[in-house]
């Protein structure tokens, strides 16, 4: 490390405990707001604390955990992934030719996820050697893929899959849902890699200031290629659990997904500014925006109203985080 880089390094790194403090209060602020929206749910309707519907909500929100997991990674490098729901639909489409075409499910699904991952590897070349800023880069792809998808199925519904494949997402373990187990089997290794390994503090080095963590030999833009692989390959995971779940492939499924993702990331404590997250805000912030819309549902409220308090979420805590930061400079 340079004598010059040190400092900012030093600097860098108490910012980002400052954040990180930030967002451990924020994730307990939105754990205390989804606990007291569950107990008026359910004084409020008797359809909501029934297994059926909790399972549902469990099912749906776990989708979502996963997106907006990767998607954290891609935050906090300062990044945006805007294709996610692009590769959730494409990866329908995939895993279901393969498999009615008769393709074993281990094979397909590994070929699928394996093609996500390649979809992030072409987001890191772009941004790294082509130099396209994330936003431009991930939205062509976002294009891109959903006409891929369109066009290997010609814009027809995949079904005739096997049953085995959709019996995962419809079984549960001791009553909970297996597609809930496939978030803690994500989460678990993402705590472990964001918090516990050199890679992990590359990715918020990255984010907090680029130069700063390539003077002090920080690999950026391995990080920035393991961020964007990430992201597209949890993807693809999500596109083959909801085949599972739906029964069926279509291109177009996913369509917002990416947005729901990225504020479930940010909702969850994520900075757009890079260098903050966590794997637990995402978790927080998917359940709780699946829950806002589960419970809008049940009470008969008109469907609008959840765009805009999602809406209005984003622009209350991006606006505390930015508030924080010019506080601090």
């Amino acid at each position: 490390m340079s004598e010059q880089a040190a400092p900012g390094i030093v600097a860098a790194a108490a910012a980002t405990q400052r954040r990180m403090r930030f967002g451990f209060l924020l994730n307990l602020t939105l754990l205390g707001l989804l606990l007291l929206m569950w107990l008026l749910l359910t004084l409020s309707t008797d359809s909501f604390a029934t297994y059926g519907n909790l399972s549902n909500l469990a099912r749906q929100a776990s989708l979502f955990a996963i997106l907006a997991i990767g998607q954290t990674f891609v935050i906090i490098t300062a990044g945006i992934d805007l294709s996610v729901g692009a590769m959730v639909g494409l990866a329908t489409t995939i895993v279901a030719v393969l498999l009615t075409s008769g393709w074993s499910i281990p094979v397909s699904v590994t070929a699928t996820i394996a093609v996500g991952l390649a979809v992030g590897w072409v987001h890191g070349f772009g941004i790294v050697q082509l130099r396209l800023p994330p936003f431009i880069m991930t939205l062509a792809t976002m294009t891109a893929l959903r006409g891929i998808g369109l066009l290997v199925t010609g814009g027809q519904t995949i079904g005739g899959m096997p049953l085995a494949f959709g019996r995962f997402s419809r079984e549960s373990v001791l009553g909970i849902p297996d597609l809930f187990l496939a978030v803690i089997v994500v989460a678990v290794p993402s705590y472990v890699l964001l918090h516990h390994t050199r890679w992990g503090r590359y990715l918020y080095a990255v984010g907090s200031n680029r130069e700063a963590a390539r003077l002090s030999g920080v690999k950026v833009n391995r990080t920035i290629y393991l961020a964007y692989i990430l992201s597209a390959g949890l993807a693809a995971l999500v596109g083959v659990l909801t085949a599972s779940r739906i029964g069926i492939g279509v291109a177009t499924t996913g369509e917002g997904w990416e947005l729901q993702a990225i504020a479930s990331s940010v909702i969850g404590g994520a900075s757009l500014f890079g260098a903050v997250g966590s794997v637990a805000g995402p978790l927080l912030g998917s359940v709780l925006l699946t829950t806002i819309n589960n419970g809008a549902n049940l009470l008969n409220v008109n469907p609008f109203w959840q765009r805009i308090i999602t809406g209005g979420l984003i622009i209350l805590i991006v606006y505390f985080d930015q508030l924080r930061r010019s506080r601090r400079a």
